[in-house]
């Protein structure tokens, strides 16, 4: 029998495309045993933007909810997303940084690490492939992902060469991750088949979205192709910007013959389970309608889920929503000039940040972003394709990008020591110091809250005795 397995990703992917990932840990606690018996191919339930949002937003402990995951799933493969050299925020980390966060992040309990590089430039993932394989166990899962889009310069053969390349680099399993859900049928029909004729048995996955309305009839098409894995939501948090849902999927495929290896009652318990957890952030205003929406525009903008929950939040914040649609078709224009870049994190980010700086400031580029300056200076790696020559100049003059790898002089060891000493008393942990490396502002200040918690708390103790 033909088997098709599926990725859940409710917990990490679904709530960031949703709601921001403002999803706490206890939000969701209960049903974690239970998810361990349905029968994933995997839980996507950390990386991405969840360990920002848990210390900017959630004040929690990023590295203490992937513990307390492990702990309640220990028959199921945690996975995360990592944007290479990116690691977790919007700049490249150093070498070290780089191979001591996914010992960290291995010590701590994941098994599967979804590994991109934000332009597909493949110098910035070798460090994380290595640091992946240095500290493996038997579970672990080197999986090595392509950002994919679509534009001038981005063509079925040059994926195919793209997988060659993450099967010769020494991947584990290659997915494809379609950000924007602007796969159409079509294209998952020619360039899985091209790419599983090139890379024969090995594991291929789809990740995708239903912001254009075009994922289950992509996926269904994916599968006829030979697909190995696919990306699914618990289904009251699937659709909109996020993934296809768990159950349908389940059930369109046992219709087929192909076995999934889901446990039917357990995959309904945890829709069950989150119908109201949803209800309460729709109600609370968290869940914006636009996110649960079908918008086939995106097939013009290329927007990610995540990117678009972002944004609709940012304009809110700043009372400018009625700026939405503006900055929506400023994007593929700004796209452009940069050079075609994948909306994908730290890209998506920078692009429709950019985006909406021009509409709101009425001239174009008249306020750069630091980080898209970085990215015109070449610190991010190679674009796709040229960038326009006047946005260049004004940022470069008669200068000339970077064409090397940043990190290649930077392995320094100072940035650890650096952090420990700032954080001083506040300090527990290797994990505490790597927070403050990804994100000192934020963490220092969820350090100083933790220890002001914990001495209100013995206080009380004290007084109750």
């Amino acid at each position: 029998m033909k088997k098709v397995q599926l990725t859940e990703t409710v917990l990490r992917d679904a709530q960031q495309s949703l709601m921001a990932t403002r999803l706490p840990y206890k939000d969701y606690e209960d049903i974690l045993s239970d998810m361990d018996k349905a029968g994933y191919y995997s839980i996507e339930c950390w990386g991405g933007a969840t360990f920002d949002s848990c210390l900017r937003y959630l004040g929690e402990d990023p590295w203490e909810r992937l513990r307390n995951l492990r702990k309640n799933l220990p028959n199921t493969k945690l996975q995360m997303l990592l944007r290479g050299q990116n690691l977790l925020g919007y700049k490249h980390y150093h070498d070290d940084v780089v191979e001591k966060f996914i010992q960290l992040s291995i010590k701590n309990g994941i098994d599967v690490i979804r590994i991109f590089d934000a332009l597909n430039d493949f110098r910035n993932i070798e460090t994380a492939l290595a640091a992946t394989k240095k500290y493996a166990t038997k579970n672990t899962v080197a999986s090595g992902c392509i950002s994919y889009t679509q534009s001038p310069v981005h063509t079925v053969d040059k994926y195919i060469e793209m997988c060659k390349e993450l099967k010769n680099m020494g991947f584990d399993t290659i997915c494809l991750k379609d950000m924007a859900g602007t796969m159409s049928p079509y294209e998952a029909e020619h360039l899985i088949k091209g790419i599983k004729d090139a890379i024969g048995d090995m594991t291929l996955i789809l990740h995708t979205h239903c912001t254009t309305g075009m994922a289950y009839m992509t996926l269904t098409k994916a599968i006829e192709s030979g697909i190995d894995v696919i990306d699914c939501a618990a289904s009251c948090f699937s659709g909109g910007t996020s993934q296809p849902s768990t159950e349908t999927m389940f059930y369109a495929l046992r219709q087929y013959g192909i076995d999934t290896g889901l446990n039917e009652e357990i995959i309904n318990k945890v829709n069950d389970f989150f119908k109201p957890v949803k209800q309460k952030y729709i109600d609370n205003g968290q869940i914006n309608p636009k996110s649960l929406a079908t918008d086939a525009q995106a097939l013009v903008y290329k927007v990610p889920g995540g990117m678009l929950s972002n944004m609709i939040a940012n304009l809110t914040d700043m009372h400018a929503m009625d700026k939405f649609d503006a900055a929506l078709a400023e994007i593929p224009k700004v796209r452009a000039d940069l050079g075609y870049p994948p909306l994908v994190t730290p890209l998506s980010q920078m692009v429709g940040n950019q985006a909406v700086t021009n509409v709101l400031v009425g001239e174009r580029y008249k306020n750069i972003s630091k980080e898209v300056k970085n990215y015109i200076k070449g610190e991010y790696g190679n674009p796709p394709a040229p960038i326009d020559e006047a946005l260049s100049k004004k940022v470069l003059g008669d200068a000339q990008p970077v064409d090397c790898r940043i990190e290649d002089c930077k392995r320094t060891g100072e940035e650890f020591t650096d952090a420990k000493e700032k954080l001083g008393e506040l300090c527990r942990s290797e994990e505490d110091i790597m927070s403050y490396i990804c994100y000192p502002d934020q963490t220092l200040k969820f350090l100083k809250d933790r220890k002001a918690k914990e001495e209100n708390e013995a206080v009380y103790t004290i007084e109750a005795m």
